[in-house]
């Protein structure tokens, strides 16, 4: 499995802080630590270029640096706490904390139903400690699994996530790495799981010393964000261990039970054996050693489903991806929206294809990328994808934010929600979408440098520019911005958006107690002849789904002889205009979704 060399600065009581440092080509490496000790450590140099040394002084909450060759102090690239920024000395941290979480198993992926958070705009607060305030009003909504955004420390305190530059610190802002401790404990008492949004394909810009230790990047390839980083050129192997011990660090030591792996396309190997499937055997044996189950889930924009095969059938063994295409069907049919990337999608057929097959795109050409691209995926478990209607990549990365709830009618929202819930895959939800969040997700950054800044403002204009949006983008660095991206949390003071709630739930505890086992095989699929209605069924479990993404009512000519309504988003309950389906009139209202069980 290649080199496992544990990095950063660990601490053992009574026998001190053990410090560890690769800096391949350095002559000379110390740990300068800071406040009343004032010392200057020499490290030993160990094979490859790593460096060690032990302080019996440095103690938790001890500030330290190191020094390459008698230059400027730095801080870790391994640091677990950067308590004073990006550019500050690093902490060192207790490994102890009190878990009460002992009994705590993970939950098959089939029962995940996950709801997409940001740390700093979900609660009032701003922090873990305000995600815990509100686990019992997720609980009661029916969420199994949380997913946060990326915690690794960024500059400042207003950011997205993925501009990190600190992969084993957990965010100052947030809490710190004993404020996630907290939360996921929290969790695990409640029933929750806790996913983590990790980011192995790039590293931020701002706070960013790791070229100084090493070859943590290589000019082999170029990407978005510059130099890719170093996972198949010479030194690989170190830069590889730097990103497999981050992963083993959440899933063992903050007790996460699955990571999302951001854009994984974007992480470069032309090696025998590629850095993901390095990462999943690692993360397997961590699984033997602790007795517990770990998922690792992509995101991909590649339709591939050599991700997710096992190991042994040529695949890299991930337990799930993302599925966009899944989104984009389901957005361009209730928003009409056909720009940009859209373009590829809109057709009704679409919705029944991804319903049977997952890919849409499974070795078809795709007009806007001018390539074929995708893998035929209808052998794939359904619980290995996972869909949504909202997400913060698809809500964020539109020019204004604007959530679905601008977009469409309320009475649309609520059968585009049927669609991710009652899907045979495995459910997220994006914060807020659950009672019609009003206010939009924005893209937010504090960087200090002002020509990135300024950086950052022209590469998000740029990407506007396949679209037909109208109005100018929110400007990323200012803190209304961030501000505007708050959720209000107001649905117990607004009828309809605590109806929305409600549906949601009623959805949920639905997919819980009918859809335990869904499969494609078990799944029919069809248009009407207008192709504006969407009729789809689990058969094994009796579930049928009836959408109608039309602005007009639609009648229904197919026999609904042995079902019986158990749910009509056009009910007055639901905020509807009210309900005209029954066995006999099978008469939808527009933009509405209506549930049926099996009577026989």
């Amino acid at each position: 499995m290649g080199i496992s060399r544990e990095i950063g600065a660990h601490y053992v009581q009574e026998k001190g802080t053990t410090f560890t440092v690769w800096a391949p080509e350095a002559e000379q490496v110390n740990v300068v630590i800071h406040g009343k000790l004032k010392q200057t450590i020499p490290l030993q140099r160990e094979a490859f270029g790593y460096w060690v040394g032990l302080s019996e002084e440095a103690t938790p909450g001890t500030r330290y640096s190191f020094k390459l060759d008698n230059d400027k102090e730095l801080p870790d690239p391994a640091s677990q706490s950067q308590p004073d920024g990006v550019h500050k000395a690093s902490e060192v941290i207790n490994p102890n904390y009190n878990w009460t979480d002992q009994n705590w198993k993970n939950l098959p992926l089939e029962e995940y139903i996950v709801y997409e958070l940001h740390v700093g705009t979900f609660s009032e607060e701003g922090t873990f400690e305000g995600i815990v305030n509100k686990l019992p009003e997720l609980k009661e909504l029916g969420i199994t699994a949380i997913e946060l955004m990326p915690i690794a420390q960024f500059p400042g305190n207003r950011n997205w996530g993925y501009d990190g530059v600190y992969p084993f610190a957990t965010q100052n802002s947030y809490g710190g790495p004993e404020g996630l401790k907290k939360l996921v404990d929290a969790c695990h008492k409640t029933g929750i799981a806790v996913v983590l949004d990790v980011v192995y394909n790039h590293l931020g810009p701002e706070g960013n010393y790791t070229s100084s230790f090493g070859p943590y990047f290589t000019e082999k390839y170029n990407t978005p964000w510059g130099a890719a980083l170093n996972f198949d050129d010479a030194h690989s192997d170190h830069v590889r261990n730097f990103f497999i011990q981050n992963a083993l660090m959440w899933l063992r030591d903050f007790h996460v039970d699955a990571l999302r792996l951001d854009a994984v396309h974007a992480i470069l190997d032309t090696g025998a054996k590629h850095f993901i499937q390095e990462l999943q055997e690692h993360v397997n044996h961590l699984e033997q050693q602790q007795t517990q189950t770990y998922y690792l889930i992509a995101e991909s924009d590649l339709n591939d489903v050599r991700l997710i095969n096992p190991i042994e059938q040529g695949g890299y063994g991930l337990a799930a991806q993302w599925m966009d295409d899944y989104h984009h069907a389901i957005h361009t049919m209730a928003t009409g929206e056909t720009d940009g990337y859209y373009s590829d999608f809109g057709k009704p057929e679409h919705l029944v294809k991804t319903l049977k097959h997952s890919f849409i795109y499974n070795g078809m050409y795709s007009e806007y990328r001018k390539r074929t691209i995708g893998t035929d995926a209808t052998a794939n478990p359904a619980k290995q994808f996972v869909v949504c209607s909202q997400n913060h990549d698809q809500v964020g990365n539109r020019m204004l934010g604007e959530r679905l709830t601008k977009l469409v009618s309320f009475e649309m929202l609520k059968p585009v929600t049927a669609l991710v819930i009652l899907s045979p895959y495995t459910p997220m939800l994006f914060m807020g979408e659950e009672y019609g969040e009003e206010n939009p997700f924005q893209f937010f950054v504090s960087h200090t440098d002002e020509a990135l800044v300024e950086a950052v403002r022209k590469g998000r204009k740029e990407e506007f520019a396949a679209f037909a949006w109208q109005g100018e983008a929110p400007d990323p660095q200012s803190e209304e911005t961030f501000n505007n991206s708050r959720l209000q949390h107001n649905y117990k003071n607004n009828e309809k958006q605590n109806q929305l709630r409600e549906f949601y739930k009623e959805l949920i505890q639905l997919r819980k107690a009918t859809l335990k086992n869904t499969s494609k095989e078990h799944l029919e699929a069809a248009l009407n002849e207008g192709e504006t209605v969407l009729d789809f069924t689990h058969t094994s479990a009796g579930l049928r789904c009836i959408v109608n993404f039309s602005k007009e009512a639609q009648s229904i000519a197919t026999d609904q002889k042995g079902w019986k309504v158990i749910l009509d988003s056009a009910d007055e309950k639901w905020g509807g205009p009210s309900s005209t389906y029954t066995s006999e009139n099978t008469i939808l209202q527009p933009e509405s979704v209506v549930v049926l069980q099996a009577t026989a």
